[in-house]
């Protein structure tokens, strides 16, 4: 089965020009191209822009997609991780809708609001639990033990290499550096072993880190220069462990 660029077009509501941009830049080839120039797309051709759309939804640019798309073959596994992180999202958004109509009717019933019905959803505290329900509360406190048996000397010494790497993290993003460029990708792997420090990393955990980034503005703000918006070097951050975890790890 196939489809004319211009069903793909009108179905995802992408121009013609966007996915002849993508098979320009060697994003998303089409199956065929007919005798009058007409582009079709096949079964495996929509798949892969389901998950070019997917991944730029994330916020990541083409040539991140590109790294992404390249390092994971396994279409199922992909679409699995994809749907995962769509899931927690609906969830996220769907807790702060009903908390908004709880908020309306009080509000038209002249009832007194409840703190915890009012702020449901948008309480960033949700990632420690989220982290804690993912990988395990051994691992949160073996990390903890891990910490304090540490002498001074060596807190002060870990502490700096993570200081380190968000500062490069923020230069290589003034300078323009690409997220999946081979100057962010080193800082990526140097912020992979200091994790792996403390704790075990897998490629789930360090995407899963990347969100909570940008997610809340707390950890977004470590890698940001003062003054400055975190979310845009959050962003970056996110990208390039995304790229680092989906090729390496």
């Amino acid at each position: 089965m196939e489809w004319s660029i211009q069903e793909i077009a009108r179905l995802t509501g992408a121009t013609s020009r966007t996915l002849r941009h993508y098979d320009d830049v060697g994003l998303l080839a089409p199956s065929r191209t007919g005798p009058n120039g007409q582009r079709y797309y096949d079964q495996a051709g929509l798949v892969r822009l389901q998950r070019i759309l997917l991944l730029r939804q994330f916020g990541l640019g083409l040539p991140a997609v590109a790294e992404v798309l390249d390092g994971e073959k396994d279409e199922v596994v992909a679409l699995r991780r994809h749907l995962e992180l769509l899931e927690r999202e609906q969830d996220r958004i769907e807790r702060q809708a009903e908390s908004i109509r709880t908020t309306i009717r009080r509000i038209e019933r002249g009832e007194p609001l409840m703190a915890e019905e009012a702020l449901d959803g948008f309480d960033h505290t949700q990632y420690e639990e989220e982290v804690t329900q993912r990988w395990g509360r051994d691992a949160y406190e073996k990390g903890d033990r891990w910490w304090r048996s540490l002498t001074p000397e060596q807190k002060n010494e870990i502490k700096q290499q993570g200081l380190d790497v968000a500062q490069d993290f923020a230069r290589a993003k003034q300078a323009g550096e690409p997220a999946h460029g081979e100057t962010a990708q080193e800082i990526a792997r140097r912020h992979v072993h200091w994790l792996s420090l403390s704790t075990e990393v897998s490629r789930g955990y360090v995407i899963g880190l990347g969100e909570m980034y940008v997610a809340d503005p707390r950890f977004g703000s470590y890698y940001t220069p003062d003054g400055e918006d975190p979310t845009p070097y959050a962003e970056y951050v996110r990208d390039a462990l995304m790229v680092y975890a989906e090729n390496n790890l």
